[in-house]
């Protein structure tokens, strides 16, 4: 089930970025049904067993979709993030950018390779792999 502030998220942008996270949306909620989803941060995400594995923001140049833990994917089209932490990200301009194979892909890899984020602040800003 979607929670209603993610809905109400996606409802409060501009007619584009809202079809880029509607579509977003429809392909994560697809392969993701049974995971915890929120506004967490001011932006949607869902979880695994309370650890953060993807989740979509508007920013100033686009929607960005991130994967906590994809640096670790090996995927050329996903941007790495700061280096400080696991993930990787890519930024859509438009709807019809978005490969919905490219994110399945992704979706899947998310299930089965994650860093602790749920604990890193009990670890002290150190990152364990968990799958």
């Amino acid at each position: 089930m979607i929670h209603e502030d993610i809905l109400s998220y996606n409802n409060s942008k501009s007619t584009e970025d809202k079809a880029t996270c509607d579509k977003l949306l429809e392909i994560i909620q697809k392969h993701l049904s049974d995971f915890e989803n929120k506004v967490w941060h001011a932006h949607p995400v869902w979880f695994d067993n309370g650890n953060p594995i993807v989740g979509y923001d508007k920013l100033k140049n686009g929607v960005r979709l991130m994967f906590w833990s994809g640096a670790s994917f090996e995927e050329s089209e996903l941007k790495l993030g700061s280096g400080k932490f696991k993930d990787a990200s890519k930024t859509y301009t438009s709807v019809d950018e978005i490969n919905a194979s490219d994110i399945e892909r992704w979706l899947q890899k998310s299930k089965v390779i994650q860093w602790d984020y749920k604990n890193i602040v009990k670890r002290k800003g150190v990152l364990e792999r968990l799958k």
